[in-house]
């Protein structure tokens, strides 16, 4: 039986009055992604149609999911709300503090020795508030989700930008920062600006060397890495029925590289099957008796240029395989196209690495398709020019395929089988084969490829590919190895082909696990008592944060103007920080150190306007903080781009950044700000930007006057004296000004449940 079973059946019990009560209201028939978000409103049954992209919308999720580095700052948060017990069911996932290095054993014993203090930390605070728990080794979050939680026409919402894998499954799942979480965990209504409509149709089928993998490939590639911010893509066709659940997973999990909200596919037979096979036909069954509110109408489909924001169509039997990069996921480029492309921007063509794994490949199917290739090369005497990683999804997927034979068959080309979690694809990687900062090449079938992610390396080139593409080009060890024309030599001395790999969509024999690594929770957790060391490093009770004082903001300096992509791990570094997300004091010592400041063109490298002398964001904003002196950060476009990390938000908030003003926003990053108390603003002319002078104060002179839509006014003192007079805009509703009069949401939450 799956968890939760009587919130789904409740789930679509309420589904078909709601959505035909809100095809009413919006008087035309409904994509897949309106009827979720109108079956999930907060006050019931739709009452107004909303307007796309403009209107703000309360919506009841019907779960959370946290992965073990945000989950910390999450329900550090929680503790303070002053409830007993979480209100929808929550889970926890430890994947995200295990180091990956000598194997999974090893790696595994390590990172519950040096993470203890964490891991007993989420453990007692998931028994106390009646959260599920998953330990370490148990799996990758996303694809432990899709396992067991996600189901179709449902609404979760994670503390990680990938939750947007549970789309796989027919689900609207949305990535968040940790106060967002705690809004729902708490019992309140979840607010979101109501999602613009992206709709993708695929024709054809998946065949050869093309995978689910490079339909997100071409995607981003079309989009670019901001195209789908503020918008649900819909994916939908004969092609998107062709595809098994977890290819659909692979799809939605990198919707996240283009910003959009999330990424979502209809219910067919593909969902069906995974449902049984992983051990859920009351989900399968329930979900048959409403299939037909679980994908969109059919004149939507028919005619879908007349109910889509956007449209995009991909015919399948006519894509190619891609390699997307480097340093950014939405450089694509067709292997075909590589060597020469390589050979122009001087992209080091030797492979060092090849990564398999992730929350977006690491299922059954992803690691049969590698595997079809890495046995051939094996089959055929081909010694791998490259080293190989391997990261199982799960307990579960581990589990069953060593039981079939797939990880021998790695193992047989010297791989390294490491921790069923997330490793070098968030920066958990201590690399031995590469010091410093030479110029190299990995290929991984991860999400995100930005610089320094996996290793920490600026001069690592990595390229993003289905497994099975990352599979070939590790054992060809050149990144201009075409597949499906190029010849490898074996150790025989004879030129050989690999053939089109071949995958099994689910096992034969079933799924197995002896311990998934789930611990349910006390049903009544009132006598645990969470402990956290005072003198602890990694663990820190919050603070709360100061409220407005309802004046103009003057006399503000600058502490950065960011240059170029600023991402959220430019904002906060992941890799060896992680150790520190439930230490905020500690952790906002990595703030903006990634940054490029934009007038010297070098990074962790600030002027001190008290000193006059140049020192690392975080010692410079930390004398501001000392001395009483509000900071503003400034930024380029699609500022805050990336991981949902909430710490990036907080740790400015907490050394006394008081503005941060950009050319754009990704959403998740200026929800965050929002939550924190933070002022999120955009240039109302990008130009401004230029304006923006190293030794520059900021006065905020209309700032008293915070109203929805209206401006804000910013008065630019240079050093010499002259000035300059800018336009800001925002996007803050009533309740979130309130948020910021508060000093941050979670202040709010406290004053209305009287904690």
């Amino acid at each position: 039986m799956a968890y939760d079973i009587d919130m789904i059946q409740k789930v679509y019990s309420q589904m078909a009055n709601r959505v035909n009560t809100a095809r009413e209201v919006v008087g035309k028939p409904l994509t897949l992604s309106e009827k979720i978000l109108y079956s999930h409103l907060w006050d019931g049954e739709a009452k107004e149609a909303y307007e796309r992209g403009k209107d703000y919308v309360e919506f009841a999720p019907d779960r959370i999911a946290c992965q073990d580095a945000t989950a910390q700052m999450a329900l550090l948060q929680f503790m303070q709300a002053g409830k007993k017990k979480v209100a929808v069911p929550t889970t926890v996932h430890c994947d995200h503090l295990i180091q990956a290095k000598m194997g999974a054993a090893i790696d595994l014993q390590s990172a519950n020795k040096s993470s203890s203090e964490v891991f007993d930390f989420l453990e007692s605070v998931s028994n106390k508030y009646g959260i599920g728990f998953w330990k370490p080794g148990a799996g990758i979050i996303h694809q432990v989700v899709l396992e067991n939680y996600a189901f179709p026409g449902g609404m979760m919402i994670g503390t990680d930008s990938h939750t947007v894998n549970a789309g796989g499954l027919g689900m609207v799942a949305i990535g968040v920062g940790g106060a967002d979480a705690v809004d729902v965990m708490a019992g309140m209504p979840w607010e979101l600006k109501f999602p613009k409509l992206i709709g993708v149709k695929l024709t054809g089928k998946l065949s050869g060397w093309t995978a689910a993998k490079d339909v997100i490939l071409k995607v981003a590639g079309i989009l670019t890495v901001k195209g789908g911010t503020g918008a649900i893509i819909e994916y939908f066709g004969e092609g998107a029925r062709s595809m098994s659940a977890t290819g659909k997973g692979t799809i939605c999990n990198m919707g996240a590289e283009v910003g959009a909200t999330t990424s979502t596919f209809g219910y067919d037979e593909s969902m069906d099957r995974y449902l049984r096979a992983t051990n859920r036909a009351d989900v399968a069954d329930a979900a048959n008796n409403v299939a037909e509110h679980l994908t969109g109408d059919d004149e939507v489909y028919a005619n879908p240029e007349q109910y889509f924001d956007e449209l995009i169509e991909i015919n399948l039997s006519e894509l190619k395989p891609h390699l997307n990069g480097p340093f950014t996921p939405d450089l694509a480029t067709p292997i075909s196209e590589m060597g020469e492309k390589a050979k122009e921007h001087d992209w080091p063509i030797n492979v060092d690495w090849g990564l398999i794994g992730s929350c977006t490949n690491s299922s059954y199917e992803d690691l049969t398709r590698a595997a079809s290739i890495a046995k051939q090369a094996v089959d055929k005497k081909v010694k791998a020019k490259s080293d190989f990683g391997i990261n199982p999804g799960s307990e579960q997927i581990r589990f069953t395929a060593e039981r079939d034979g797939l990880l021998q068959i790695f193992e047989d080309l010297d791989a390294t089988i490491f921790t069923n979690a997330c490793g070098p694809c968030i920066g958990q990687w201590d690399r031995s084969d590469r010091k410093g900062e030479e110029k190299n090449t990995i290929v991984h079938s991860f999400n995100r490829n930005f610089s320094k992610r996996a290793d920490g390396n600026p001069n690592t080139h990595a390229f993003v590919g289905s497994p099975e593409m990352v599979a070939a080009i590790a054992i060809s060890g050149r990144l201009d190895f075409d597949p499906t024309r190029d010849k490898l030599m074996n150790e025989d001395g004879e030129e050989v082909m690999l053939d089109e790999p071949t995958g099994i969509e689910l096992p034969s024999k079933g799924f197995a696990v002896e311990d998934a690594g789930y611990i349910a929770p006390k049903e009544d957790g009132s006598s645990v008592e969470v402990k956290v060391a005072e003198d602890s490093d990694r663990l820190q009770l919050l603070t709360p944060f100061e409220p407005w004082d309802g004046k103009n903001l003057t006399d503000a300096k600058l502490l950065i103007k960011a240059f170029g992509k600023c991402t959220t791990d430019h904002i906060s570094m992941a890799g060896p920080w992680l150790r520190y997300r439930g230490h905020l004091d500690n952790i906002s010592n990595n703030c903006l150190i990634g940054a490029v400041n934009a007038h010297n063109k070098k990074t962790n490298f600030v002027k001190n306007q008290l000193t006059g002398e140049y020192d690392g964001v975080p010692n410079v904003q930390r004398e501001y903080k000392k001395a009483g002196v509000s900071t503003v950060v400034v930024g380029d476009h699609n500022y805050g781009e990336g991981s949902s990390r909430e710490h990036a938000a907080m740790e400015p908030r907490h050394l006394g950044v008081k503005v941060v003003l950009v050319k754009s926003f990704a959403r998740i990053h200026e929800t965050n700000l929002k939550k924190q108390g933070m002022l999120g603003l955009t240039f109302d002319n990008e130009a401004d930007y230029d304006l923006i002078q190293e030794d520059d104060t900021f006065n905020f002179i209309d700032l008293e006057d915070f109203a929805p839509n209206k401006q804000i006014t910013i008065e630019i003192v240079h050093a010499d004296g002259s000035k300059d007079t800018i336009k800001a805009n925002h996007t803050y509703n009533k309740p979130q000004i309130e948020w910021y009069k508060h000093g941050s949401a979670l202040n709010l939450i406290k004053k209305q449940n009287g904690a």
